[in-house]
């Protein structure tokens, strides 16, 4: 069976500025994958184009067997249906509801009663563990841990099986940050998610991610966890084996 998502010789360039040269990526079904790399190296420009927000200089990328590098939008749009999308800021239209967030992707794809949009709004919301009151909140009135979740309950507005998240716990505390990977495994397990995550938490990597994807030298090398700390790379070596890493890394070592 093909991967759920396949980049293959992805060239990324800005003017002058190449920012990916040749860029490999591969995700298998029902894995969690993380996405990792300096600053500069093109985290979030990669994830533009694997949504297809972008076109690269070359390269091909495929979703669940399609090529999506040269598909027009309307070819394009039915694609983005079958995957979500959580970005760093939650991206929530501050003029709009919790519910009302949730909806939009239902109103864009389906075609279902106002009853059947707000019930379905609502088992989203308590899916990811939000209380049915925060359904009728304004953004400007969710913590940073409700926002992430409501922006969560949007991305997984359609069933979809592949989920992409954007720095998923960033401006979190560490104990809303461990919640919210607990929420990220729930759901994966649950509902038999394919994962694709940007993160440059490394606690959220250690708990949740199967391999990582290292994005260095405007390519990416990826591996298991188990794996990839003894890469020689100078970044890895220094990302892996920091201090804050040497904890995770004796856990991972002893099998905890």
């Amino acid at each position: 069976m093909y991967p759920v998502v396949e980049v293959k010789g992805l060239v990324n360039r800005f003017g002058t500025q190449v920012v990916h040269d040749g860029l490999d990526m591969t995700v298998e079904r029902d894995e969690v994958f993380g996405i990792v790399g300096g600053s500069g190296t093109g985290k979030s420009v990669l994830l533009r184009t694997i949504l297809g927000l972008q076109r690269p200089q070359a390269g091909e990328i495929r979703i669940d067997g399609q090529d999506i590098t040269h598909m027009d939008e309307r070819q394009l749009r039915e694609v983005k249906s079958h995957y979500g999308v959580s970005f760093q800021s939650g991206a929530l239209y501050s003029g709009l509801t919790v519910r009302e967030n949730v909806q939009l992707p239902m109103l864009e794809y389906l075609r279902l009663s106002p009853q059947a949009l707000d019930d379905l709004a609502m088992l989203k919301i308590r899916l990811v563990g939000l209380n049915p009151g925060a359904a009728g909140k304004y953004p400007s009135e969710l913590s940073g841990g409700m926002v992430k979740r409501a922006a969560l309950a949007r991305a997984l507005a359609l069933d979809p099986r592949l989920l992409f998240l954007d720095e998923p716990t960033s401006g979190l505390d560490p104990v809303s940050a461990a919640a919210f990977d607990d929420l990220v495994l729930y759901l994966q397990r649950e509902l038999k998610l394919t994962i694709v995550m940007i993160t440059h938490d490394l606690d959220s990597i250690f708990r949740t991610c199967n391999r990582v994807g290292v994005i260095v030298d405007k390519r990416m090398v990826s591996d298991t966890l188990a794996k990839i700390v003894d890469y020689p790379n100078p970044w890895i070596q220094e990302y892996f084996h920091g201090e804050r890493a040497r904890a995770r890394l004796g856990e991972l070592q002893h099998g905890t």
